[in-house]
């Protein structure tokens, strides 16, 4: 009897990734578990996905060179250097594809965005991974002394997820320049917008002193279009040229071009929803340290939630049933914890009662 069909060796190596598990409840389920934003896209970038309805029988720009003169127009970054993706996923795989190989390594900080361990895997490079430190944090010294012959990129999301922690950029900025040239440095800023540490402009000043660096963002957060799947680099045209010859052409859908771009109109909008979230993240962790649960410090639009010697599965479940869904914390990356994400503050009470009716 034949085997059936084959697979490469690195199949067997690349982990599913950890998607927030879909519960069935008799009510308004609060999601809190996939760090979505709770605000729904401005109306005017309703309106601008709605004009592109009459037109999907036609391909979307490859190029997205409305989008990438848009964002060249805000950030000041030459559009050449720009990359768009179908969500930031699609670069960080794409730049595995076109940089790493067997015998590459690449170097990032555990527990940290699950996509990352994909990138070794699907490649067949080596992942150097490093812990974190006791407060949550990237330990940059460590990460810098695994640093090899063979490293091609090393990743630092900032501000992390799970952890929710991040670095100033004064820090960031010593830290790459500590490294070789010849090493990709990916700084994965899908949360930059949330952390009061700085003004996400900052990190863009780094760019012109390390032409090595590639910053990382996403619509899908902040912006609310999650539902479209749209990020993009900044960084050296190499890089961009890279990820582009390694996937396919129509990889951004129209309709994702079309709302990212009006999404970036919208600057007094974008500045409601941050000071709205921080309200939110003072008053969410202000009331989980009332209730004797330890959280890292957040620079991001979620908590990092340490819960001692409870059993994880049996708080998480117990949201769950209640009707209210969080990350837990081993399927990111530590067990004992789970992360919730900040939503309205009815969903964040409702997330309260749920937890207390557990404690």
């Amino acid at each position: 009897m034949s085997p059936g069909i084959e697979f490469n060796a690195h199949i067997a190596d690349i982990p599913i990734y950890p998607a927030a598990a879909t519960y069935e409840f008799e009510g308004e389920l609060v999601k809190l578990a996939s760090n979505e934003t709770p605000f729904a896209p401005h109306p005017q970038v309703l309106e601008a996905i709605e004009s592109g309805l009459r037109n999907l029988h036609r391909y979307p720009d490859p190029a997205k060179s409305a989008l990438r003169k848009r964002l060249s127009e805000r950030t000041g970054v030459p559009a050449g250097r720009i990359a768009v993706g179908n969500g930031s996923c699609e670069l960080l795989l794409a730049s595995a594809d076109a940089m790493l190989e067997p015998g590459a390594e690449v170097v990032y900080a555990w527990p940290s965005f699950s996509i990352y361990p994909h990138m070794a895997a699907m490649s067949g490079a080596r992942a150097v991974t490093v812990p974190l430190n006791e407060s949550g944090e990237h330990d940059l010294e460590a990460m810098a002394r695994e640093v090899t012959m063979a490293t091609r990129i090393v990743i630092v999301c900032n501000p992390n997820n799970p952890s929710a922690t991040a670095l100033p950029p004064d820090v960031i900025d010593a830290f790459v320049a500590g490294l070789p040239r010849r090493v990709a440095v990916i700084l994965d800023e899908a949360y930059v917008e949330f952390s009061t540490l700085q003004d996400p402009d900052d990190s863009l000043d780094l760019l012109e002193r390390h032409p090595n660096l590639v910053i990382l963002r996403t619509f899908s957060k902040v912006y609310g279009l999650c539902g479209l799947r749209v990020g993009y680099s900044l960084g050296d045209e190499r890089f961009r040229n890279a990820v582009d010859q390694v996937r396919q052409p129509f990889s951004v859908n129209a309709l994702a071009q079309l709302a990212a771009t009006e999404a970036l109109n919208h600057v007094d909008e974008i500045e409601r929803r941050i000071e709205q979230t921080v309200i939110e993240r003072v008053y969410v962790e202000s009331r989980l340290a009332e209730r004797g649960l330890d959280t890292t410090d957040s620079q991001a639009n979620f908590s990092w939630v340490s819960i001692g010697e409870r059993d994880e599965d049996e708080v998480v479940n117990g949201l769950a049933e209640r009707g209210v869904i969080v990350r837990a914390g081993k399927a990111l990356g530590e067990q004992g914890r789970f992360r919730v994400t900040y939503g309205t503050r009815a969903e964040n009470d409702r997330f309260f009662a749920a937890l207390d009716e557990l404690l």
